[in-house]
């Protein structure tokens, strides 16, 4: 049981992830835009982390240095608060189960990045997951010509929220070397929440935000996709490899999916379903063990 619990954590935590567009459909249903939608996100997620925060982790939650903002900035702005909003303008756009697909273009958009910015290397299975990723997303935006479920639009902003979930990646590994996840996250939130408000003026809709419908749409929204999704995949993360974390989090597109089919009576064309298994099988193969690593590692048990 404790060889899997990890295994269990991981998928858990992408499920969570994978059930976001209940709460953006909701709260977009009652009039907020996907700005405002973002903001809520970030802020009820910096409010419990403050209070996970106080209780476990005081330490963790010093800044080290004032310059070290800039990290958050990165990681706080340029990928979550740019992410969500493409998500979840993508939602409004398309529907769940394409809006997640777009977003699973990521890991191409980490390895063109990471080789121009953390020179890491560019191995075979790298390239044919790029090649894989770009063959989905061109098999799915082709269904767009006569297809009133996609927009251009929304194939533009599914495209940015993969760019800017890579995004949080590149900013994250520079800020791993002196700060820990939790830590990572608890300011990516918190600088998220301090930028968004003033921005979204949220306060103009204080009235509607304190209707119980929206404090539980906003609660659910910050806490189970957000935070409890984040501490169960780190928890997991932590005790596994990263590459099959990254293989057993694919299970979040089949969750968004389902939901998006059961909830809200969405469908998906041939083509479409083909254009997904190619982006999902893209993120499998990107994690899979190079032949050199492979040999390495045969060496090692030798």
């Amino acid at each position: 049981m404790k060889k899997i619990l990890p295994y269990f954590m991981i998928a858990a935590g992408a499920s969570l992830w994978g059930i976001i567009g209940f709460f953006v459909k909701g709260l977009e249903s009652l009039g907020f835009t996907s700005m405002e939608i973002v903001a809520i996100r970030a802020l009820f997620a910096a409010m419990f982390l403050i209070i996970i925060g106080m209780f476990g982790y005081r330490e963790q939650m010093k800044l080290k240095k004032a310059a070290d903002i800039r990290f958050f900035i990165g990681t706080g702005i340029f990928s979550i608060v740019f992410f969500n909003y493409c998500y979840f303008t993508t939602m409004s756009q398309i529907n769940i189960s394409m809006a997640v697909i777009f977003l699973y273009t990521a890991p191409a958009f980490v390895t063109i990045l990471s080789y121009f910015f953390l020179k890491e290397s560019m191995t075979l299975n790298k390239i044919l997951a790029v090649i894989g990723t770009i063959s989905g997303c061109v098999l799915i935006a082709g269904m767009a010509v006569g297809n009133s479920n996609l927009t251009f639009m929304g194939i533009l902003t599914g495209l940015g929220s993969g760019l800017g979930y890579a995004l949080y990646t590149i900013f994250g590994k520079f800020a791993l070397v002196k700060y820990s996840p939790f830590a990572i996250t608890f300011y990516t939130f918190l600088v998220a929440a301090i930028a968004l408000i003033p921005v979204t003026r949220l306060w103009e809709k204080a009235d509607l935000l304190m209707r119980m419908d929206v404090l539980l749409y906003g609660i659910g929204l910050g806490l189970l996709p957000t935070v409890l999704a984040y501490v169960l995949y780190t928890w997991g993360l932590e005790k596994t490899e990263g590459s099959k974390a990254a293989v057993i989090a694919t299970v979040e597109p089949i969750v968004a999916t389902s939901l998006g089919v059961l909830m809200f009576n969405e469908s998906l064309a041939a083509m479409q379903i083909v254009g997904a298994v190619l982006i999902i099988s893209s993120v499998i193969i990107v994690n899979l063990p190079s032949r050199k690593s492979r040999q390495t590692k045969i060496a090692l048990n030798e």
